[in-house]
């Protein structure tokens, strides 16, 4: 593509971003165009393409996945190249190639489809109800289909094995990992010991799945991108090449693997491998080896013509239930839709019009975007009459999940009104649309200061009091001053947002439930069978048992304490609350400072600090009811209440618990008696 042909072409993918609004169509064309949380659906809303998460959205994909089943992905496009944002686009190039473009990099491109019929007119992708992306020309011919380029699930019509004619070979590879969808370690081997791989231990190595057979019974695989395996009981000849040297070690029964010995130029000379491959693994800088597996690894055996058929017909069967189930499911779900929006528009939270919120955030333009929460995308927008807001845009995922949780924070946040909490000016229902319009926080959320080594710097003792100071009325007015006393559930530092004279506000109270109708028990509690919340911030009583009390959100304060005191994140691989314990059982708490911030305090300033230290200490102990409540944190940290002395508190460690038990951000937790380990490099 020509240089100025390259800037046209990123100019319209531009335009479209400003313009195009949610697709629900099967079918992409060279004028059309989907970013963020737009989907392409099957004819029959059996199947979804679109941009998806893992890794806590800090890795991005396009796949396509089960529409009654938005977890269950069975392709992956850009498997080995993530997007670090949702700023993805997907578009049809003028040459009729489908791409994946980076919007946040000057729409650099992250995928292709890389057709061989360059050029074609009309060219059109459409996904299919078997859930086959096609990319075919104006005459109906195909170009391209994901069905060619499997991943790691077979599903119905996908085929893997070698075209004849062609070369061409298709084949499953598996996941890297649960939560990482780049290609795994599994091409024709599986684990020399199953039990200490699922303990993370991978020493005892790879065995073959099926023996080598030598005479004319084998071939070679290519693992792209590893460091080549150790050379004792090679061979070298640089004279030699590539096809040469494969020649050569098919010939030979002992011989496991072969690469070029030089790269350059595409690659020359022979390395040959006997015996057993050693010290293999994937490498940035890393050259293609190819390893000898069993022809029946490389291609699997077609069924007889029976049990085809009768696959097809089981499959077909089930697909045809699946179907059904999927109209009752929907039509079950839009009747609890239409009685929840009917709740909320008898509510007390004033409606907008569509539009209006439309055109105010450019079309819900991507470069509008600030945010990203766990059911939508939050966009900043301008009203006509000059006021920004913040606007969050309920995601098509989580469908039902997130009703639940747009209905808890209208019913609400619309009855609290506190300096220390964000307004929630209206909401807006139109069609499938849910959305919900906040005041405009300028400054963005704590997090964003606390854990970014530049900003934080900027953060004084001073404004770090207040923002502590702030949270904790916050809290009272919450806990027992409103007229609809209620518990948080999910106070952390990222829905603890800054308006722009730095004034601290609780948001997101999506997760959040009224309590007590007086609120004159705040250790009064109850038992959810529901965990919901953010690991590092949930309470041990809650996350082993559920108990729900207002001392939930008071542990979740102290570790937010913590937290801002220090300026770093409570999580698993590093405990703060463990090395905010230690540091105080040695009188060293000051040391929990950063260094900037602690050699800028007065001596006053310092005392504050350790007080705030002792005070989230206690906030974060074992019992509940050794915990203060939120109305005497305030005194205690102005001093005008006495301090005792914190228990040792206790570590909550990640476990695994029953599905659909949990929603929990990150991981859950299961909770022990506090133990600091000291480390040794080996």
């Amino acid at each position: 593509m020509s240089q100025s042909h390259h800037r046209l072409f990123h100019v319209f993918l531009s335009v479209l971003l400003l313009t195009a609004s949610a697709v629900a169509d099967s079918t992409l064309t060279q004028s059309g165009a989907i970013g963020g949380d737009q989907r392409l659906v099957s004819p029959g809303d059996v199947f979804q393409l679109g941009l998806f998460s893992v890794a806590n959205n800090t890795k991005w994909f396009l796949g396509i996945w089960f529409t009654v089943s938005p977890s269950a992905v069975v392709w992956v496009a850009n498997r080995d190249h993530p997007l670090d944002t949702s700023s993805g686009l997907v578009a049809l190039s003028g040459r009729g190639n489908l791409v994946l473009l980076d919007a946040a990099s000057n729409n650099e491109t992250i995928w292709s489809s890389n057709s061989s019929s360059l050029g074609a007119a009309g060219a059109v992708a459409q996904l299919h109800d078997n859930g086959n992306l096609v990319l075919a020309d104006e005459a109906g011919a195909v170009l391209w289909q994901s069905f060619e380029h499997p991943t790691n699930t077979l599903i119905s019509g996908l085929r893997t094995g070698k075209n004849l004619r062609t070369g061409a070979q298709w084949f499953l590879s598996s996941w890297r990992s649960a939560d990482d969808p780049s290609t795994g370690d599994f091409r024709g081997f599986m684990p020399g010991s199953p039990a200490e791989w699922r303990m993370r231990n991978a020493t005892g190595g790879c065995a073959r799945s099926t023996p080598l057979q030598c005479a004319g019974g084998d071939g070679f695989y290519a693992l792209r991108g590893v460091k080549l395996p150790e050379t004792h009981g090679s061979t070298v000849d640089a004279g030699a090449t590539l096809a040469e040297c494969g020649r050569r070690c098919l010939s030979n029964c002992s011989c496991t693997a072969y690469a070029a010995s030089d790269i350059r130029g595409g690659g020359t000379g022979c390395i040959q491998w006997f015996g057993e491959l050693m010290d293999t693994r994937f490498f940035d800088d890393g050259q293609d080896l190819f390893v000898r597996l069993a022809k029946s690894d490389l291609e699997p055996t077609k069924p007889k013509k029976f049990v085809a058929v009768i696959t097809a017909v089981i499959t077909g069967f089930a697909l045809l239930l699946l179907f059904f189930g999927f109209m009752i499911l929907r039509k079950a779900r839009r009747s609890k839709e239409v009685t929840m929006f009917d709740d909320i528009m008898r509510g007390e939270c004033p409606t907008y019009d569509f539009g209006i919120i439309r055109a105010a955030t450019g079309g819900f333009c991507p470069k509008n975007a600030i945010g990203r929460g766990g059911f939508g995308i939050v966009y900043k927008g301008k009203l006509p009459d000059g006021q920004e807001v913040a606007v969050k845009k309920l995601s098509a995922e989580n469908r039902m999940q997130g009703l639940r949780e747009f209905k808890n924070e209208v019913d609400l946040i619309a009855k609290l009104q506190h300096r220390n909490l964000v307004r929630l000016l209206g909401c807006c229902i139109h069609d499938s649309e849910r959305l919900l319009v906040y005041e405009y926080m300028s400054n963005k959320s704590l997090d964003a200061f606390i854990f970014d080594s530049r900003r934080r710097a900027s953060l004084s003792w001073k404004t770090r009091m207040d923002v502590i100071l702030g949270v904790a009325r916050g809290l009272v007015y919450l806990h027992q001053d409103s007229r609809h006393t209620m518990i948080h559930r999910d106070l952390k530092a990222a829905n603890v947002l800054l308006d722009k004279e730095m004034v601290a506000k609780i948001s997101d109270f999506g997760i959040a439930r009224l309590f007590s109708s007086t609120g004159d028990d705040l250790e009064d509690s109850t038992v959810t069978e529901r965990i919901v919340g953010t690991y590092g911030y949930m309470s041990p009583e809650y996350a082993m048992d559920g108990m729900v009390s207002f001392m939930q959100d008071v542990y979740s304060f102290g570790v937010l304490v913590l937290e801002i005191v220090s300026g770093r994140r409570n999580q698993r691989s590093f405990n703060l609350i463990v090395h905010a314990w230690k540091l105080f059982e040695e009188n060293k708490s000051l040391e929990l400072l950063g260094s900037t911030v602690r050699d800028g305090c007065s001596p006053s300033e310092l005392q504050h600090a350790v007080t705030c230290i002792q005070v989230g200490l206690l906030c974060v102990q074992e019992s509940p009811s050794r915990r203060p409540q939120m109305a005497a944190v305030i005194p205690m940290l102005s001093h005008q209440q006495a301090l005792v002395r914190p228990l040792r508190p206790v570590v909550c460690m990640p476990m695994t618990a029953p599905a659909g038990l949990l929603d929990v951000q990150e991981v859950t937790s299961g909770c022990v008696g506090l133990t600091i380990t000291s480390l040794e490099g080996r």
